[in-house]
């Protein structure tokens, strides 16, 4: 079970500001990817394709790192660790909301041979200003 969010942490999540996801490669270098995110009560959302190095990094370890800054501020921000565990965004929900949250719009669908999946971050721990 993971941790209770703060009503700032809250706040970051739920705006139109942007994340920096960190997983670890297979040789334990860090790798980060500029994520759009989602909150779903206290866990993270965000979508990514099947087969990308950050889907391939989880997979293989769940540990991650999910870093928001405020748009507006950005000595405001808070880093959130947990694990991620992936399944299949077959119907394109998590895509939707996102591209909703953060373009207006729908989430294009997938090319060809393209799999996109869903992924959730329980958090179990907070830090940064607005934690």
């Amino acid at each position: 079970m993971g941790i209770a969010l703060s009503p700032a942490t809250i706040a970051l999540l739920d705006g139109k500001n942007y994340a920096v996801l960190a997983t670890l490669n297979a040789d334990g270098s860090p790798q980060t990817s500029a994520m759009w995110v989602l909150r779903d009560g206290n866990d993270l959302l965000f979508s990514t394709l099947e087969g990308r190095l950050k889907h391939r990094n989880m997979l293989r370890d769940p540990r991650v790192s999910v870093t928001v800054i405020d748009s507006a501020d950005g000595e405001s921000y808070v880093e959130l660790r947990g694990r991620a565990s992936i399944t299949h965004d077959v119907d394109l929900r998590v895509g939707h909301e996102l591209s909703r949250k953060y373009d207006g719009t729908d989430h294009a669908p997938p090319a060809p041979g393209e799999v996109r999946v869903a992924v959730r971050v329980e958090v179990d721990k907070a830090t940064g200003y607005a934690a």
